[in-house]
């Protein structure tokens, strides 16, 4: 007789993000540091502190051989900006999962990965769970049904979105967080392909005029001449959080133009700007977005910008991509909830003819990482964040060795002929 492939059992871990929850409402209005800490009050609802530790949840499947797969929850550094989930409150996530996620858990066929996402991810009570627990408990499943169908999760997705199977790497993206002399230097050493971030998050680090930020991004290219191999020509990625349009006002026009001369001061580079502005809303911010586009666009510029403030989730990401308010897509996956959405997030790019960037946070862990790896080399992502932690080694570690991995295995069972049978995990 056959056995179902069930779950019997679940069990919780709390633990650490790898790195902390910032209140970002508390330090635009210019919250004071001391050391580490930022001093004040916090203005985003749920914070205790405007930095906080990164906490998190693992969910742990304890399948019917045994065997058990996890996945951690969490939240993004900056929760509750951006039209996002607020910040991750542990007591109250695990007594939601103990109530409602268990239950489905224990009654769900998890071999088919998609199936068993629609059903223990449904509503509840006419809302959906929260983004951090749709996240955790999506990559246990997925790891579950690679372990029922004897393959890597990159294959239970490709054979479920009837994808070809990927032989080429996605190009990694590190942050510097705000170590970042020292972290460029890091990066350029290691031959990064996209970079730095920057953390331009405060006015101090902006500049009056942007000024401040302009001399910084002359910085970074000067130096991959400087101590880059031969032939390291990387993208420029800088996350402004929003401080374009802070610092020189909320037109579209006056936007455009600034990034444009940040783009000619770097000539030969291709720039991308994170977040130029954030016009409060997503309606409003479709709408600014895709007028700075339009403008660049027809001046053929080198610079690029990418969304991710206001866009957060997959019915977010699709009204971005369709209206083109956007030349590359951060698909932040812990806003974006179930992974499996995450990888529709970047189909959706890729049919509209937008970047579809797998996001992520500084707040992660390792294993979401891994699993974001999956989701990036299955779909063909055209770049991935290097995550966990703000140390830049790690994180080129993590995602590196593991996309590394993926791909090895995959070449090797092409060599040998050796493919699973797909239909053992196809929707």
């Amino acid at each position: 007789m056959k056995i179902l492939p069930t779950v019997r059992d679940v069990i919780l871990a709390p633990g650490n993000g790898s790195f902390f929850y910032d209140d970002q409402s508390a330090i635009r209005e210019g919250a004071a540091q001391d050391g580490f800490r930022y001093l004040g009050t916090p203005l985003t609802p749920g914070f205790t502190s405007i930095r906080m530790p990164a906490r998190s949840l693992s969910i742990g499947l304890v399948l019917w051989d045994d065997v058990i797969v996890w996945g951690d929850m969490m939240n993004v550094q900056y929760s509750g900006a951006g039209g996002r989930d607020p910040v991750f409150q542990l007591e109250a996530i695990q007594a939601l999962t103990k109530s409602v996620v268990i239950p489905r858990l224990l009654a769900a066929d998890v071999s088919q990965f998609l199936g068993a996402c629609e059903r223990v991810l449904a509503y509840h009570e006419d809302k959906r769970l929260p983004l951090a627990v749709e996240y955790g408990v999506s990559q246990a499943l997925l790891r579950a049904a690679a372990h029922i169908a004897r393959t890597t999760m990159v294959e239970v997705i490709c054979s479920e979105y009837h994808l070809p199977l990927p032989d080429e790497p996605v190009p990694i993206y590190a942050q510097s967080g705000d170590s970042r002399e020292i972290n460029v230097d890091k990066m350029i050493l290691k031959s990064v392909g996209v970079l730095p971030h920057g953390l331009i998050n405060s006015r101090e680090k902006f500049g009056p005029s942007g000024e401040r930020f302009r001399e910084f991004v002359k910085w970074v290219a000067k130096r991959t001449k400087e101590i880059g191999e031969p032939g390291y020509h990387p993208i420029l990625h800088f996350d402004v959080y929003g401080w374009i349009g802070q610092e020189i006002g909320m037109d579209a026009e006056k936007i455009a133009d600034f990034i444009a001369r940040v783009a000619d001061d770097v000539p030969g580079y291709r720039l991308h700007i994170e977040c130029p502005a954030d016009f409060g809303s997503t309606a409003a911010q479709l709408e600014g977005y895709a007028k700075i586009v339009a403008i660049l666009d027809r001046r053929g510029t080198e610079a690029r910008v990418v969304v991710d403030e206001q866009c957060n989730t997959l019915d977010d990401v699709r009204l971005f991509a369709n209206a083109k308010a956007a030349h590359l897509v951060q698909i932040k996956m812990p806003d974006v909830g179930s992974i499996a959405d995450s990888a529709r997030a970047v189909l959706a790019c890729k049919e509209s003819g937008v970047g579809a960037y797998v996001g992520g946070s500084c707040t992660e862990t390792d294993l979401s990482a891994r699993a974001a790896v999956n989701i990036a080399v299955a779909t063909q992502a055209d770049m991935i964040l290097a995550r966990p932690g703000m140390g830049v080694d790690e994180g080129l570690s993590i995602v590196g060795n593991e996309q590394n991995r993926l791909l090895c295995i995959l070449n090797y069972r092409r060599r040998q002929g050796s493919w699973p049978n797909a239909k053992a995990v196809s929707a």
